[in-house]
């Protein structure tokens, strides 16, 4: 059965179109940056990544109906380079233990498959955002590269959502020294303004559905001018280094 928050999630997801504007944005970017091959969606809880790769194989640690497995991030049921691709949408965010994970995905993923992640960003407005108007923690002092023994009894939903920013911006290097044969090829920063006025996954919205699109087209003329101040979004793509014996 699934979780009844995962179907209000649903819900909101189907009555707010302007959310499915600004999430399809999200899902266009996740899928134009696979290489051709097969596919793992990690945390593929609302199931719609299915309208942008088709043929890709929807994981969750919750059940759902549309899912192909139920799958924890951490201990991952496939074969070793069995993807050349693995795509998530809000997820890092929610895993207990980050570096079990980079482990998983290095494991399952083909020589030059990618890792690519949308995560939340802390910058200076937005954190403030995150802080005050979304349910989900935010706490800056966490190293999320310390060791830590999955809990499988921990709930799906505990988050936070500072782990993104602080492994990406903040100990990159010590990310890259931590696991090098995931090379860290972007980290851009999106997102200004049209998804905190779009209120989320919350019932209400400050922004008509017509006005998504031209909000988008402004929000990336100028996202090099006020990314760095205000951006909601983090993109991430890491890629897997063959080894010596896998050129």
């Amino acid at each position: 059965m699934s979780d009844p928050r995962l179907a209000a999630h649903r819900a909101v997801w189907e009555e707010k179109p302007v959310l499915r504007a600004i999430y399809g944005d999200y899902y266009k970017r996740l899928a134009a940056a696979c290489r051709h091959g097969r596919s793992l969606e990690i945390g593929g809880g609302t199931g719609r990544v299915r309208h942008y790769l088709p043929a890709a194989v929807l994981t969750d640690i919750q059940p759902a109906p549309w899912l192909d497995a139920v799958a924890d991030a951490q201990a991952l049921p496939f074969a070793d380079s069995s993807f050349d691709n693995i795509v998530m949408l809000d997820v890092l965010h929610h895993i207990q233990s980050p570096p079990t994970f980079f482990t998983e995905a290095r494991r399952v993923l083909r020589p030059h498959g990618r890792l690519i992640m949308l995560e939340p960003a802390m910058t200076p407005l937005s954190r403030i955002f995150y802080v005050l108007f979304h349910p989900e923690p935010v706490r800056m002092k966490q190293d999320p590269l310390a060791e830590a023994t999955p809990d499988p009894a921990r709930d799906p939903y505990d988050a936070n959502q500072a782990v993104p920013t602080i492994l990406f911006r903040r100990a990159r290097a010590r990310f890259e020294r931590r696991f090098p044969d995931l090379a860290v090829r972007e980290v851009r920063l999106l997102s200004l303004f049209a998804y905190p006025l779009s209120g989320g996954f919350r019932r209400w919205s400050l922004i008509p559905t017509w006005a998504v699109k031209p909000a988008l087209a402004l929000e990336a003329a100028l996202l090099p001018l006020l990314g760095g101040f205000m951006a909601f979004r983090l993109f991430v793509m890491l890629e897997r280094l063959p080894g010596s014996d896998e050129q």
